[in-house]
């Protein structure tokens, strides 16, 4: 009995090690494992993005959505070039100094001037927001005349100053038309990129479909829009689809309502942007800030797989689109690269609203010519 008693006990001081030996191990291991991990570890090389008109109010409500990583994630350290005129330059002021308050872990600097050569110096990421919109009275002419001469000065800085692999996206209106007057002043930025924001038009109709659904915008995908930023685009849903529990459904066969989405849906989105300036008495500078940091993150980072976006692009032919044009079309995004979404059926009904919009854009084309 009493061998047997001094067994059991050897027996349970041999698990008790083992089981002590075991934790001593883990625990080793873990210190081990995070001790590599953190030679390993290299800190992200900061991106310099500029905004253009920065204490505008959109750009107002897009420097704070970069500095918190709403553009390129919430890992990548960023700095910040701001530009504006000399009127508006301490409201700028203003603007860094809330920056600086808000203490945003991911920006690591910042740059306030009214020095374009300054601006542009290094830049990875230009969002170019300052530009002259028409008002009332003016004529469109004299509109163009001087965004060419706002545009025509920052090219060249950009051409000259900005990172060599400088990705550019105008906010500006007219924005095809502003970007192609970039591109015709920095002729060795190459044509892929440089784009325009039509990402602000693809958000709104997700968000007329998920409203009319009554489905999460999320589960909303691959509406398109065609041509130009402007009261003709053509947002388009013939290729759109709604993931519910029992699979992807197409937009239309949802909606079952082609009345509405041939024209109140269409209007709606094209003067989406009227009726938020009758409202609020001011332009849509939230949405098109949240706007202009989808656009680039996906162009950096890429569309999930399945899915396509809308951006204003070099046209290449696609479509039967004039090449030379800066026009919406479908893309998705792989490395930094975006392209052309191909082979998609364009109906009757469509074919005649991409001409009418692409139309818009070489009148727009013409008349910025004849003011260079």
């Amino acid at each position: 009995m009493n061998m047997e008693m001094f067994a059991l006990e050897n027996l349970d001081q041999t698990i008790l090690k083992k089981t002590i030996l075991v934790l001593f191990c883990s625990f080793l291991f873990q210190k081990i494992v995070r001790y590599m991990c953190g030679l390993l570890k290299v800190d992200k090389e900061p991106v310099t993005i500029l905004v253009t008109g920065a204490a505008g109010q959109i750009g107002y409500a897009l420097v704070p959505m970069i500095a918190r990583g709403m553009m390129l994630g919430p890992n990548q350290p960023v700095i910040l070039h701001m530009l504006e005129t000399e009127p508006g330059f301490e409201a700028l002021k203003g603007v860094k100094m809330e920056l600086i308050d808000a203490a945003f872990p991911l920006l690591k600097g910042v740059v306030a001037t009214t020095d374009v050569v300054e601006a542009c110096k290094d830049v990875n990421i230009a969002v170019m927001v300052a530009g002259i919109p028409r008002k009332e009275g003016m004529e469109r002419k004299d509109v163009m005349s001087k965004n060419v001469s706002i545009y025509k000065a920052q090219a060249s800085a950009l051409e000259q100053h900005a990172a060599a692999d400088c990705k550019v996206l105008v906010v500006a209106n007219p924005a095809n038309t502003n970007a192609l007057i970039l591109k015709e002043f920095a002729p060795s930025i190459p044509e892929k990129n440089i784009t325009c924001l039509t990402r602000l038009d693809h958000n709104r109709a997700l968000g007329q479909i998920s409203e009319k659904l009554n489905v999460h915008v999320s589960d909303v995908k691959n509406v398109i829009i065609w041509g130009n930023h402007s009261s003709t685009q053509y947002p388009d849903v013939n290729h759109a689809t709604v993931a519910l529990s029992n699979g992807q459904k197409p937009v239309r066969e949802l909606v079952a309502d082609d009345y509405w989405l041939n024209n109140e849906f269409i209007t709606t989105v094209q003067q989406r942007g009227g009726a938020i300036i009758k409202a609020r008495k001011l332009s849509s500078a939230l949405s098109a800030a949240s706007a202009a940091c989808d656009h680039i993150h996906d162009w950096v980072l890429g569309t999930p797989k399945g899915t396509w976006v809308s951006m204003g692009v070099y046209s290449d032919g696609s479509y039967g689109i004039q090449p030379g044009l800066i026009y919406s079309f479908p893309v998705t995004c792989d490395k930094g690269e975006w392209s052309i979404v191909e082979g998609l059926k364009i109906d009757e009904l469509s074919r005649e609203k991409l001409d009418k919009t692409a139309q818009e854009l070489i009148e727009e084309k013409t008349l910025a010519y004849s003011c260079i």
